[in-house]
């Protein structure tokens, strides 16, 4: 669920208005260790408090050192500032979890990207206009199979995307075949291969093949091929758990398209909503070793990491998308590699070099303001 693509839906909340304005005093934790200067990103993360996010926590990994860095507050009510040790729903960071999964597979020859998604789901995508049959696996994972979004039907939207409905739904229980059900009601974007768009259906699909092709679940596969081996012991792929791993900070949302109105606690929420999509959770040590190892060729052979790097035309000037997986260029010119991920109540951003030498992982524990744009030009610009 790509916070730049459209505002999220899918989380939960304890149902508390918080009648306040965000007004909280700034805490910064110490760094953990400072391979090089960071006033300038350090500057940004306060930037974003003061623009109205609750709280920042990041961590940067340059060669062998690392910096990490919490600022603002974990909880409104209490004060409690936030920790560069917080765990966070990951959102669409989840994606080049999964296309990992999937170029793991086609290496060890247990499927080719360009298989039909007909082949591993056989009837599975049909309907007005729809059809496996004309859709390969490659196009689920760059985002050109002009499959339908499901978080963009408009029934959808109202039983999870209002304050009304989210209250109400925030937990319920839903399968991947019945949020497929949702998008197969509407029309595709366009032919398959003509051109970009991004729809969180695609990466429901991958998930599935994933499961079809190993006979596991989706999540026990991103664990043993990637937390186990690259000891990401705060990462989880979470089935129906509502709570966060501690430690972890409250997630607030005003839980409408506006920045003005109430704001609501919605750290709760039951993940098996996003699936493949955004199911995730994660901290920002664990990301940035987990890009830097992608980066940097151990998770993946040179064939398939190179694939996973071919990229195609995106709905951003800026940004062009491989297979889960974007490169952004920077105002200064640099290329960066990751991924954003928003979900009501938390937007986190991922990015490395191409080298995966030099990364970084954000979160903003509120979804109504502030930049990890400005952070990352920060970093990695300001010299």
């Amino acid at each position: 669920m790509n916070r730049r693509a459209r505002t999220a839906a899918l989380t939960a909340a304890t149902a508390m208005v918080l009648s306040a304005a965000l007004a909280v005093p700034a805490v910064a934790a110490s760094p953990v260790a400072a391979p090089g200067g960071h006033d300038a990103t350090e500057r940004a993360v306060r930037a974003a408090v003061a623009d109205g996010v609750p709280g920042v926590t990041l961590t940067v990994r340059r060669g062998h050192g690392t910096w990490a860095a919490a600022v603002g507050v974990g909880n409104v009510e209490t004060g409690t500032a936030r920790s560069a040790r917080d765990h966070y729903r990951i959102a669409s960071i989840s994606k080049t979890f999964v296309a990992t999964v999937v170029l793991q597979l086609e290496a060890e020859k247990q499927l080719s990207l360009d298989d039909t998604v007909e082949k591993w789901l056989p009837g599975v995508v049909r309907g007005n206009g729809h059809d496996g049959r004309r859709i390969t696996i490659r196009q689920l994972l760059n985002h050109t199979s002009g499959i339908f979004d499901y978080l963009e039907d408009p029934g959808f939207q109202q039983k999870y995307m209002t304050a009304a409905g989210f209250m109400k739904h925030r937990f319920d229980e839903a399968a991947p075949e019945d949020l497929l059900a949702v998008a197969m009601a509407n029309e595709p974007y366009f032919r398959p291969g003509t051109s970009f768009a991004y729809s969180n259906t695609n990466y429901l699909l991958a998930a599935q093949v994933i499961e079809k092709a190993t006979g596991n679940d989706y999540g026990d596969e991103i664990d043993r091929r990637i937390i186990a081996p690259l000891h990401l012991t705060s990462t989880s792929v979470p089935t129906t758990r509502v709570t966060l791993p501690r430690p972890s900070s409250r997630a607030y949302s005003k839980l409408a398209r506006e920045t003005t109105g109430p704001t609501y606690d919605v750290t709760e929420l039951n993940p098996r909503l996003a699936y493949g999509s955004g199911q995730m959770v994660s901290s920002s040590a664990d990301l940035t070793r987990f890009y830097s190892a992608l980066l940097g060729g151990r998770l993946l052979p040179r064939e398939q990491l190179k694939e996973m790097k071919t990229t195609v035309d995106s709905s951003r000037e800026t940004s062009r998308y491989g297979l889960g997986l974007v490169d952004r260029k920077l105002g200064c010119g640099v290329h960066v590699w990751g991924h954003d991920g928003g979900i009501y109540g938390s937007n986190s951003d991922a990015v490395t070099t191409e080298d995966g030498r030099h990364s970084l992982a954000v979160n903003f524990n509120g979804d109504w303001s502030g930049s990890t744009d400005a952070i990352i030009e920060a970093e990695f610009c300001d010299k």
